[in-house]
């Protein structure tokens, strides 16, 4: 049996480190290039399609509330890679239908916010 001094074992360690660092360094790079651009506008049949976050920020809800109005079925939607989506037009008619919620004089207001969405 052979044993190993200090000076091998360390330069054996140094090479070690400096191939991981570069599988590292290597990796960040090809992340930085695969990556998809979250801002995409997301389209189904033609129609823009918000998430969960959009509707909260543009209904002013939480998202506990966005998952009961599901449960109950007054708001449709889809799933997309395990992921809500809700569809523009189904919004604007939810909001329409239950405009007492959302106080019938904003309706405009929140079809306007719907607009400036990216």
């Amino acid at each position: 049996m052979e044993f190993l001094d200090i000076k091998t074992f360390e330069g054996w360690m140094r090479r070690i480190v400096e191939r991981l660092d570069r599988q590292e360094e290597l990796i960040a790079t090809l992340k930085g290039k695969q990556k998809e651009p979250e801002e995409d506008v997301k389209l189904l049949d033609g129609e823009r399609l918000l998430d969960n976050q959009d509707l909260c920020l543009l209904l002013q809800v939480s998202k506990r509330s966005l998952q009961r109005y599901r449960s109950i079925g007054v708001l449709p939607y889809v799933m997309l890679r395990h992921k809500t989506y809700y569809k523009e037009s189904e919004v604007l008619r939810f909001i329409a239908t239950h405009c007492r919620i959302f106080h019938k004089d904003e309706v405009e207001r929140y079809k306007a916010r719907i607009s400036k969405l990216p």
